[in-house]
Parts: C-alpha cells; sequence; structure tokens
C-alpha cells in the first residue's frame, strides 16, 4: 500500500520506518527541505532520531502536494497548532474517501476538538482514525516490545488499519471507543508535567505515584463526561500511556515538568527543547473542558496556572498540604 506520513519529528519518522519495514511503500512528509534531503540520502533523521538508521526504501518529500497525492493511508504526525492548516494544504490533492490516521495528541485550543473531529471537519468522507497509547518513539526504533490502540468508530476499517500497521514486536490493538483514547492520549500529557515537576522538587515517589493515580482519575472522569468509556482509560490509551509519559526520561512533556520543578522559565525550557510539548498547549483546552463539563480537575488546574505563569512549580505542591480531608478516593480532589 503507498502510504504517506505527513510529520518528521521522532514519532512520525518512526511510524513511517515501521511501515516501511512492513514492505509498504512509504512517503514521509517534512516541513523542511534539508531533513527531507537527509532522509533520502543519508537514512538519518539526525535531530529526533539521532543514530537510528532508517530504512533504504523510505522515501521523504518537502512538497506537501506530492505527499498527499501519494496516499492510500494518510498518516498524520504534526503537531496539533498545526494539524488543521496541514490537512487543508493537504486537501486538494488526497484521493477520496482514503483514511485519515492521527498520531498527534492534544486538543485543538480554540476549538476544544479532539484530531479525529478536525479531521471529520477538514475532510468530510475519509474515514478518521487516531493511532495511541505508551509508544516512546526510540524504543519502537530500538526494536523493544511495545503495543498500540488504533482507534475508530468503524472496526471494519479499524481492523483493516491493524494489519497495515502490525508488525514484530508492536502489537496494535483495536478500540471503538475513540473518545476515551483520544483524551487519553492529550491529558496524560499534562498529568506528565505535574508529575515532573514533582521530580524536579525532589519530593518523592510516593507524591509522583499520588500524581499518576490522581491524575488518571482526572482524564478518565473527563473522558467519561464526554461520552468515553471508562474502562478505555485502565487501558493502554490511558493508565498505559500515562505511566510510560510520566516515568520516561524520553518524553518532552515529562522533562518540561521536571525544569519546572528545578526554577527555570517555561520560554527558556522550551527555546531550546526544538520539540513541541503538547501538554503545554493541550491545558488551555482542557480547562475550558473541565469547565463546560463542571468538573473539579484540580491537576489539570493547576498546571494550567504554573504554565501561564500565576504560580511557580513549588507554590503549586504546596496544594498537598491543604487541610481540607480528602473525600472518597472515586471523587476528584
Amino acid at each position: 500500500m503507498r502510504i504517506t506520513v505527513l510529520g518528521s519529528g521522532s514519532w512520525g519518522t518512526t511510524v513511517a520506518s515501521v511501515l516501511t519495514r512492513r514492505d509498504h511503500e512509504s512517503l514521509i512528509w517534512a516541513r523542511n527541505e534539508a531533513t527531507a534531503d537527509e532522509i533520502n540520502a543519508k537514512h538519518s533523521n539526525d535531530r529526533y532520531l539521532a543514530g537510528f538508521p532508517l530504512p533504504e526504501r523510505l522515501r521523504a518529500t518537502a512538497d506537501l502536494a506530492e505527499a498527499a497525492a501519494h496516499a492510500e493511508l494518510l498518516v498524520v504526525g504534526v503537531p496539533t497548532g498545526a494539524f488543521r492548516d496541514t490537512l487543508e494544504l493537504a486537501r486538494p490533492n488526497l484521493h477520496p474517501w482514503i483514511p485519515v490516521v492521527s498520531l498527534s495528541k492534544g486538543l485543538e485550543r480554540d476549538s476544544l476538538l479532539r484530531m479525529t473531529e478536525v479531521i471529520k471537519e477538514v475532510l468530510p468522507g475519509h474515514p478518521a482514525a487516531a493511532l495511541t497509547g505508551p509508544n516512546l518513539a526510540k524504543e519502537i526504533m530500538a526494536g523493544m516490545a511495545a503495543a498500540t490502540v488504533i482507534a475508530t468508530e468503524d472496526l471494519t476499517v479499524a481492523t483493516e488499519i491493524q494489519r497495515i500497521f502490525r508488525r514484530g514486536l508492536l502489537r496494535v490493538y483495536t478500540n471503538h471507543d475513540v473518545i476515551g483514547c483520544e483524551v487519553g492520549g492529550a491529558l496524560k500529557n499534562v498529568v506528565a508535567i505535574a508529575t515532573g515537576i514533582a521530580q524536579g522538587l525532589g519530593v518523592g515517589d510516593n507524591t509522583r505515584a499520588g500524581v499518576i493515580s490522581r491524575g488518571l482519575a482526572e482524564l478518565t472522569t473527563l473522558a467519561v463526561a464526554m461520552g468515553g468509556e471508562p474502562a478505555t482509560l485502565a487501558g493502554l490509551a490511558g493508565m498505559g500511556d500515562l505511566v510510560a509519559t510520566c516515568i520516561s526520561p524520553h518524553s518532552r512533556n515529562r522533562h518540561v515538568g521536571e525544569q519546572l520543578g528545578r526554577g527555570r522559565s517555561l520560554a527558556d525550557i522550551l527555546g531550546e527543547m526544538g520539540q513541541v510539548a503538547e501538554g503545554v498547549k493541550t491545558v488551555h483546552a482542557a480547562v475550558q473542558l473541565a469547565d463546560r463539563h463542571g468538573l473539579a480537575m484540580p491537576i489539570t488546574r493547576t498546571i494550567h496556572r504554573v504554565v501561564t505563569g500565576e504560580i511557580t512549580a513549588l507554590r503549586a505542591y504546596d496544594g498537598l498540604l491543604r487541610t481540607l480531608p480528602a473525600g472518597h478516593e472515586s471523587e476528584p480532589g
């Protein structure tokens, strides 16, 4: 199958590599022409995946029209802030009805839409799916075992995409609960910032475990309020992705939180990263969704106050010393 991956970051490049090794004719679109040239000539992407050789059969282009026209399956791995614009630019050259799979974990800031909802708005008639789960790019490139979820309401489409992506130690599951899968993938980045702050402050593993557990309760509450199923958040797209993102040194969102916990400014942290930490943007939309559904979501709201500069990371953890008693574990807070 001819597959196009839009986005040459670490995850987009990894997915394109996996698909190429499954003997698909994969083409990756890079916004930067120098990156496309490097992939074609040197079979590497040193900015995002230094030290990992790419398949020689993997091709790259900086021409979005060429990339779109090539696709019998379109995979979109650009940051959420560029997701809609990229699809709109690709639309004139796409074949009709081809499935579109989102790799991007976040929410559109102004509309508060999930990425599959953006796909449906921009590309009506195209089946929309999300690939999500605990998928750290460098571990998959290193050949380590991993599990992922392809989420779409039409399980016939999901099963076909599952067949396309499955390879070696990458185990691909299907799930019909797109809301639960996408909310889990988006909100876990916010919780990872909180967990990173705990790491940076050196407040202990008990605290980090508490933040992860209560964070899972928050993202489950929001997902269910939006129409998702609670069981989904106990699986790969919820707890699995949350744990990986909160504990891994490869996690960009955890890194942002850790540096905030050490007293650095958000602008300095993001300026040196050269990559997008989706949780920084997602938290704005998450707070608005919490307001819409009348949810407390204290961790999310606290990280929003940190990101906006209202309070420091240290001040955020003063909340752990609140004198109000904790309620039932099933309740927020």
